[in-house]
């Protein structure tokens, strides 16, 4: 290491000019230079070189002997501030997916490490799309680790690949048909439930869309519906622990136009709602002062699919339901997913194109009635 004296130039306006330098090693045993802020004496600048010497190699040695778990804690506690709840969440969840490779030295990761993790989730039976989000959060925790810490995992990282699976069979998406909605809604008797699973059909929210909604956002002179709220559940889906927070992205606030059948249903709701007391329009919708779990909606949705004889399909198959009505009721790929608050068409276009495939063969019904 060393200090000097700075070039006249290259003083601070209130005259610091001393630094101090030195080539660090990184834990592959390359070398880069670290240059000191600036000082205002010589005595500052030989403290502070003592004391980035004695840090630097204990965190050398601690981080020479990092592990994948705690390489997971600290890429955790980073990003506590800076991500959704949902996302935290997300993490926490992913967390099993790299038990076995916990007790490993960063220091010693190599491409057998990687590919028996392959092999390990390749296991799970899980689709080769959710397969490559595990793989792309891999590689998030390996770039955090070469960015915050200076790991070098070039060797092995330009040998990892993605999963891959020409044999596999896309999952059908499971959606309501109008016919078969109306066969569900048919045998709900409660006015709350009835207008709930007609704002999820008709309208497409996500379910903690649905759970934010208050009676604020229901502009009911203008016949709309305003999402800008997610509930999101802390704990297990029976328990009442939720936390509020804004829509999943930007373009998942909007409005939409509530049809007349749910506008009807809606104003019958708030009648109910209207007659209890303390009642105001803070209240939630689908709830009272605190909002519907997400087991009730989940239990009642069971209930009725087996007594109206149809399908079973989870919540966010109302989301798929009320694009699959949208687009064979004529509607644009930008209309379907403005009305879903997509933020790119994109995202529309992977998950629902094989919906627009009627519409394809209108446009050849078309061009052919031309010639």
């Amino acid at each position: 290491m060393a200090v000097k004296q700075l070039e006249r130039q290259e003083w601070t306006k209130d005259g610091r000019k001393w630094i101090f330098y030195d080539y660090v090693k990184n834990l592959d045993g390359t070398r880069r230079k670290y240059k000191s802020k600036k000082f205002l004496t010589k005595t500052e600048a030989l403290k502070a070189e003592r004391e980035f010497l004695t840090m630097n190699t204990e965190r050398a040695d601690k981080d020479r002997n990092m592990t994948f778990k705690d390489l997971y804690t600290l890429f955790y506690a980073y990003k506590e501030d800076k991500v959704k709840f949902t996302t935290l969440k997300t993490y926490r969840d992913r967390q099993k997916f790299f038990k076995n490779l916990e007790n490993v030295k960063l220091k010693d990761f190599n491409i057998e490490h990687f590919e028996k993790w392959k092999k390990e989730i390749n296991s799970y039976g899980y689709t080769t799309n959710h397969k490559n989000h595990l793989f792309k959060f891999f590689k998030e925790l390996l770039n955090y680790a070469t960015k915050w810490y200076n790991f070098n995992f070039t060797a092995t990282y330009n040998k990892m690949t993605n999963f891959t699976n020409p044999n596999e069979i896309p999952k059908e998406m499971l959606f309501f048909t109008y016919d078969e909605f109306k066969k569900f809604i048919s045998i709900e008797d409660d006015i709350l439930y009835k207008a709930m699973y007609e704002t999820l059909y008709y309208c497409g929210l996500r379910r903690g869309e649905l759970r934010g909604l208050t009676w604020n956002d229901i502009d009911f002179e203008n016949n709309y519906l305003s999402v800008n709220k997610n509930v999101v559940a802390t704990r297990g889906d029976e328990d009442k622990s939720y936390i509020v927070t804004t829509p999943k992205t930007k373009s998942s606030v909007r409005n939409i136009p509530i049809p007349k059948v749910l506008l009807d249903d809606l104003k019958a709701l708030y009648k109910v709602s209207n007659n209890h007391y303390g009642f105001n329009n803070s209240w939630y919708v689908f709830g009272d002062t605190e909002p519907i779990t997400n087991g009730k909606i989940r239990t009642r949705k069971n209930k009725n699919c087996k007594l109206a004889g149809v399908k079973q399909i989870r919540i966010h198959d109302f989301r798929h339901s009320c694009a699959s009505l949208l687009i064979n009721s004529g509607a644009t790929i930008n209309v379907v997913a403005k009305y879903l608050g997509h933020t790119k068409i994109d995202e529309t276009l992977n998950t629902y194109s094989h919906l627009f495939k009627n519409q394809m063969n209108e446009i050849i019904n078309i061009i052919d009635n031309l010639n």
